[in-house]
């Protein structure tokens, strides 16, 4: 005994290469839009880290009297140098921060005022324009 195949169901080739066609031109509208967003994600990322690392600093001026010879004594109490008086047994930071770029972020404390913490954007070097701008602790 024969059956007869009515009503068969599937996609033709015509509406296989429509629905590709809607993806492609989605893609190529999108991706650009969020592929150009990852170096304002960076940025933001580090002028967070930025503000982290400042406040960390203000508790241990807090706690000290003075801010810290360098960010590792953030993380740890400094063998040598000043003596931290106060120094929390937890620390200020778990860890010394690296800048979404993978370079350390810059510390600069001349005793004169509020320190600096730098990171120099993408290109890891002072200056730049751009994603190669410089997050500077002053312009926040």
């Amino acid at each position: 005994m024969k059956r007869s195949v009515q009503g068969q169901a599937g996609f033709t080739l015509i509406e296989i290469m429509v629905v590709v066609f809607i993806l492609g031109l989605l893609v190529t509208l999108v991706a650009p839009k969020i592929i150009g967003r990852t170096d304002d994600a960076r940025r933001t990322k580090a002028a967070a880290d930025v503000k982290g690392i400042e406040q960390a600093l203000n508790l241990f001026k807090l706690d000290n009297g003075s801010y810290p010879p360098s960010l590792e004594a953030l993380v740890a109490k400094a063998g040598s140098g000043p003596v931290a008086r106060n120094y929390n047994p937890e620390g200020y930071l778990d860890k010394v921060p690296m800048d979404p770029w993978g370079n350390t972020y810059a510390y600069y404390n001349d005793g004169s005022g509020s320190p600096v913490i730098k990171s120099f954007g993408a290109d890891g070097v002072e200056g730049g324009d751009g994603k190669n701008a410089d997050i500077d602790s002053r312009d926040l």
